[in-house]
């Protein structure tokens, strides 16, 4: 018995992970990262953009990508579609606003990359490639190093 719960539970437990829900921008961290409160009541819930990378807070063009986020969301309502947690325990999801996917937005305006996994290119590789050739956002600048190969070098922000 103890057995077959104990696979089930594993096998339910993306599904018990991911959920729907509206709410509230409390808070923007930095490109990628925000804060909803929900609709329904509670917390609120520290959000991680699914499918992109915007620049580190320390990082060249960090603060524009944190900014271009909070004028667009902060004390905004939007749609959260959960697809589990992150390393650090974050929900990963994507975010609508007035119906607009939010993380297209911000790759198609130069504030974040599209990432991609196991060589293979990511949702937003289209847009991003769009904001690359109009040099938009991060693309105006020389030598753009995406957050991985940063973090890499050089570590986290502190």
């Amino acid at each position: 018995m103890r057995i077959w719960l104990a696979t089930l539970l594993l096998f339910l437990a993306p599904a018990l992970q991911a959920a729907t829900f509206r709410g509230m921008v409390t808070h923007v961290t930095d490109g990628d990262t925000l804060w909803v409160r929900p609709a329904s009541g509670g917390a609120p819930i520290e959000i991680r953009l699914v499918d992109l990378d915007a620049p580190e807070g320390c990082q060249s063009y960090g603060i524009d990508a944190k900014t271009a986020l909070r004028a667009r969301l902060l004390r905004e309502p939007v749609l959260v579609r959960t697809q589990g947690l992150d390393d650090y325990r974050r929900q990963l999801a994507r975010v609508e606003h007035r119906r607009a996917d939010v993380g297209a937005w911000m790759v198609r305006q130069g504030h974040a990359w599209s990432t991609s996994f196991k060589g293979k290119p990511g949702p937003y590789a289209k847009l991003e490639a769009q904001a690359r050739k109009e040099r938009k956002g991060l693309w105006s600048l020389p030598g753009a190093l995406d957050p991985r190969t940063f973090r890499k070098r050089f570590g986290r922000c502190q």
